[in-house]
């Protein structure tokens, strides 16, 4: 294990949850990958997973959701299943993993229900907050690093990613409007909670990006561990 390696993990008993979020086509995926390896040339224990899904019993909600068959219960109905999934994806795979000292990099969390459910369906904000604050418990992500891109490019990354073999999800299937009010949800939450939340800008090159991804950690999270342990001695 790497110098840093060992700081973080003598300065903390319980890992960290970290998520990426942002639109269609941002680069997730991707800069997931460029994370996780980071972190562990570092010698930072890190695994990924993903929402709607992470665990056996969200993934067969994720099928549902993403098939749109749900979509004609409303949007409401449609936030109470993902927040499901949620409950068992924490229950049985994000909660050991932080129990156990573990980076967790997820893929989407709470703030894709707060940014696509509230958008789409118009959604009081005050219900979301509420099926959060129930579905959570006592785990938050300790970074959100939402992943920033206009949606028209976004939108065509994606395209471009199915390569015509493909089907597009229900989500990818809305509207540009509805991508760039999406966008707008997810700077939105990111400027109501920038303690919480950074916003890195895809639209340059891959390694760029994940450069400044892992600087963010780094800064937020590794560097905060360090000067904990010092403290203590």
């Amino acid at each position: 294990m790497s110098e840093v390696g060992a700081q973080i993990h003598a300065a903390r008993e319980r890992g960290s949850l970290v998520t990426l979020e942002g639109g269609e086509g941002v680069g997730k995926s991707t800069q997931i990958r460029h994370l996780l390896r980071n972190l562990r040339d570092t010698g930072i224990e890190a695994i990924s997973t993903r929402e709607p899904g992470g665990s056996p019993g969200a993934e067969i909600l994720r099928k549902v959701l993403l098939s749109g068959g749900v979509a004609r219960l409303g949007p409401a109905a449609e936030a109470i299943l993902f927040a499901a999934a949620r409950v068992d994806h924490i229950d049985k795979k994000i909660e050991p993993a932080l129990a156990a000292g573990t980076f967790v990099v997820c893929d989407r969390f709470a703030d894709s229900t707060r940014a696509y459910q509230g958008t789409r369906g118009q959604l009081d904000p005050r219900f979301l907050r509420a099926l959060e604050r129930v579905t959570l418990g006592d785990v938050r992500p300790s970074l959100t690093l939402i992943l920033d891109l206009p949606a028209a490019e976004g939108l065509a990354r994606t395209s471009a990613r199915r390569g015509g073999g493909e089907a597009p999800d229900r989500f990818e299937r809305e509207d540009l409007e509805f991508h760039e009010n999406l966008r707008a949800a997810f700077l939105a939450i990111a400027a109501a909670e920038p303690m919480r939340c950074a916003v890195v800008n895809t639209a340059r090159a891959e390694a760029d990006v994940a450069h400044e991804i892992f600087d963010v950690i780094l800064n937020r999270l590794i560097a905060p561990a360090q000067a904990k342990r010092e403290r203590r001695g």
